[in-house]
């Protein structure tokens, strides 16, 4: 049997899915399923455990007819049996019905909806990762969502345990921060930036009370401003800058705490397991965290991450 989803969206939203990727491969552990998602998501997949190949194709991007025909061309030639789709547009639900594949998932309710054969509800006032479950519905799939987990490589877990040697917290734990956001959510205007001061006024108060405690700063791509300027005020800072989501993942999977915003590592902070605290301007922590204690959504009252003091956020931290 062969699958094939088709998943916009950046690497938070790929690990979002992955609940039903995973739940597809329990169901046919003899499938090959593969996923067509956007160039800057494909490195979620290095973490994946039920997918075989990913396709890359810029769902955002302003595509040709003929990029549209070259992906119609590559999803025909594999001979799927199934696609599910997250993708509502129009343009999508009439590639899915020239692909021929015969069982074609997608939501109902969508300008694609005519396409579709199996098309499910769409329940968007729940967590995402269970909002896309829903969509196995169309398999006749009913199980409940798991939880989001990952399948983080050995040489990267490798990587990590020598990174924890190198910054000298191997034995005393720590608290992890991913300060940044990603550059799209930039061009975009999404308010998933919490300022500079704020930062080192939860930095401040955790050496006051935990002066032992080491503090070690995530860095990504489009974050070396930020993590530059956090040092430059607090030099006993530790940082590091994995290379990889599986690195990244190995790291956090090591702390104690995780703070972070909105933003694919708070996915994988939950993969992990990790205790977070993840802070949200705009977006909603019900849609996009699990209803657990273990992963808490500090909300902005005036949906602006500035307004959100470190004095609620350290309340959080110690219980109060």
């Amino acid at each position: 049997m062969r699958i094939v989803a088709l998943v916009p969206g950046g690497i938070g939203d790929q690990i979002l899915f992955f609940p039903t990727l995973d739940d597809l491969k329990q169901v046919y552990p003899n499938a090959q399923i593969d996923v067509v998602v956007e160039p800057r998501a494909k490195d979620a997949y290095r973490v994946s455990k039920s997918v075989t190949n990913t396709i890359l194709f810029d769902f955002k991007d302003r595509n040709s007819l003929a990029d549209w025909g070259n992906l119609l061309g590559v999803l025909r030639d594999r001979e799927y049996d199934v696609v599910i789709s997250l993708g509502r547009r129009w343009a999508v639900g009439f590639l899915l019905w020239l692909t021929g594949i015969p069982t074609r998932v997608g939501y109902a309710g969508s300008a694609g909806q005519a396409f579709l054969t199996n098309p499910v509800p769409l329940k968007t006032g729940q967590y995402a990762a269970e909002m896309y479950h829903d969509l196995l519905q169309g398999l006749g799939i009913t199980t409940p969502c798991p939880e989001v987990a990952i399948s983080v490589p050995t040489k990267d877990l490798d990587w990590a345990d020598a990174e924890r040697k190198r910054l000298g917290v191997q034995n005393s734990g720590y608290v992890m921060i991913h300060g940044g956001s990603s550059q799209l959510a930039k061009l975009k205007g999404i308010d998933k930036i919490y300022p500079i001061e704020n930062w080192l006024g939860i930095i401040q108060d955790f050496q006051q009370r935990q002066p032992d405690l080491p503090i070690v700063i995530a860095q990504g791509p489009d974050d070396t401003e930020l993590v530059a300027a956090l040092v430059e005020a607090n030099s006993n800072l530790k940082v590091t800058t994995p290379g990889d989501i599986g690195k990244l993942a190995a790291m956090i999977a090591g702390a104690n705490l995780m703070l972070c915003t909105d933003s694919a590592p708070m996915h994988l902070a939950v993969a992990v397991k990790t205790y977070t605290l993840a802070l949200f301007g705009p977006t909603d922590p019900k849609k996009l965290l699990p209803d657990s204690n273990r992963f808490i959504g500090i909300k902005s009252l005036t949906g602006k991450m500035a307004d959100i003091s470190p004095q609620v956020v350290m309340e959080k931290v110690w219980g109060g």
